[in-house]
């Protein structure tokens, strides 16, 4: 068995989560590292732009500035995500390190098949958009704010998008991060955009709302159960090494002023 290395992080604000993320992926050595699995939350609630996204484009920064939200740019693509009360994962790992995928696409499949567990395990009947969706439904559209539109493997319960993923690929290495949202804030996320799609709320999904709502260290325990089931791997439960926590630091500083660029 594979031995990944554990991380319960708990929640940090958005601009020390997002240099954590970088620096687990600067610290990552293909050949010499143990793949990770790293959990955390949000506090306070923060809106994360996609790597190529320009914050002054995409949101009312004044609004946001006003409601104390801060935003934050992640390393990996796509659109707007507004984080608030929901269960975030990141992981660290080679290509030889997970079961193989033909292409990039597919290694979405391989590597949110835990989601699919996990959502099994409380009781939901979880799959993907490009199984699930109606005939016709175009998929893969790019939208401003992530949950507006629907990727191949985003996660669906009763034709509701729940959470969502992105994936960064270096040359020897895979950055994946999700999120798995516990109460629906997605309408309230839409209101810093600059321009609001409608029926956000409704298309998309949350634990509560299946009444599937559970305490977060439970929850953590079900995701890192149905992560080692799925891969059939060992824990290794830890913290950041000193080098990542030094690297976090470092990007931590860095980030301040780029994120809003």
């Amino acid at each position: 068995m594979t031995r990944w290395r554990l991380i319960d992080t708990g929640p940090l604000d958005g601009p020390t989560n997002m240099a954590v993320d970088e620096a687990l992926l600067a610290c990552f050595d293909p050949e010499r590292s143990a793949p990770l699995l790293r959990l955390y939350g949000w506090s306070p609630p923060a809106l994360s732009l996609g790597r190529f996204q320009k914050a002054h484009e995409v949101l009312d920064l004044e609004r946001c500035s006003r409601a104390g939200i801060p935003v934050v740019r992640r390393i990996t693509g796509g659109g707007v995500i507004y984080h608030a009360e929901e269960l975030t994962y990141a992981l660290v790992c080679a290509p030889h390190q997970i079961p193989p995928a033909a292409t990039i696409k597919e290694s979405f499949r391989v590597l949110t098949a835990f989601l699919l567990r996990f959502y099994e395990k409380l009781g939901l009947d979880a799959g993907y958009a490009v199984d699930h969706c109606p005939g016709g439904t175009r998929l893969g559209i790019r939208t401003p704010f992530c949950f507006a539109g629907k990727e191949s493997y985003d996660i669906l319960v009763e034709g509701r998008k729940i959470g969502g993923n992105a994936q960064r690929r270096l040359k020897n290495a895979i950055f994946q991060h999700g999120s798995i949202p516990l109460v629906n804030r997605a309408a309230e996320g839409v209101r810093f955009l600059r321009e609001p799609p409608a029926g956000i709320g409704e298309a998309t999904a949350a634990l509560g709302e299946f009444g599937a709502g559970r305490d977060p260290e439970e929850l953590k325990e079900l995701v890192a159960e149905a992560f080692r089931e799925t891969f059939a791997i060992e824990w290794e439960t830890g913290a950041l090494t000193a080098a990542e926590e030094a690297a976090a630091s470092r990007l931590l500083a860095d980030r301040q002023e780029k994120d809003l660029i």
